[in-house]
């Protein structure tokens, strides 16, 4: 068996992880390996910023570096928080959330980035200043208010709707689009985003970053 290329640190979680989503290993073509952080629930990560949880992630990640893993990443964008904690006690990469690319989608586009986030409410310039990306002007979108997203992947107590969420997506995306049309490129904050960029792409021509972009610029150039 190949050993594995890429290590994910997983929050603690249940709601379904359809292709695309940084949770489901047919997302990616090359092997991964998984590890759950135990204990590490939206609600501690998203909405109280739980530094105590900073051991137990670094703790996980040790763990995927003697499985051999050539890059770690996690499966929640609000984890640039703790970015530099992380990173600094690892040997190999680590790409703690998808907003580590606004910089480069700045460079690339030379304007302002858009962010589409899982919960609005909880997006902070610290999350931006842990991955360096607050020199950037952004503007964010979050799905505060999408109903269907919310219950199944912030509040996991509903059933993943696909359908009703690819729809939500499309409605954020186009607010954000509409409010902001000065933006040129738009990064998804959250791992769970990455099956509806079809969807996205539907609707607007502007580069969409998400976090697998990032996990496989990385890996190829590994």
């Amino acid at each position: 068996m190949n050993s594995p290329n890429l290590g994910v640190l997983m929050l603690d979680t249940i709601f379904d992880r359809p292709i695309g989503d940084i949770g489901n290993p047919k997302t990616f073509s090359y092997p991964v390996e998984y590890k759950v952080v135990k204990n590490a629930t939206i609600e501690r990560v998203v909405k109280m910023e739980d530094t105590a949880l900073i051991e137990p992630f670094i703790h996980s990640a040790a763990f995927l570096e003697e499985q051999g893993v050539k890059v770690i990443t996690t499966s929640c964008g609000f984890l640039s928080l703790f970015h530099r904690e992380i990173q600094d006690r690892l040997k190999v990469p680590f790409l703690s959330s998808s907003l580590m690319q606004i910089p480069f989608a700045h460079m690339l586009t030379r304007g302002k980035i858009g962010i589409l986030t899982a919960r609005k409410a909880s997006l902070t310039r610290k999350h931006l200043e842990g991955v360096n990306a607050h020199h950037v002007q952004v503007v964010i979108e979050g799905m505060d208010d999408m109903p269907s997203f919310t219950r199944a992947i912030v509040d996991e107590t509903e059933v993943l709707d696909m359908e009703k969420v690819s729809l939500e997506m499309k409605k954020a995306v186009m607010e954000l689009i509409s409010t902001h049309p000065e933006i040129t490129a738009i990064v998804l904050e959250c791992t769970n985003m990455g099956p509806y960029i079809s969807a996205i792409r539907e609707i607007t021509d502007l580069p969409v970053f998400d976090i697998t972009t990032l996990v496989n610029f990385v890996m190829r150039a590994l």
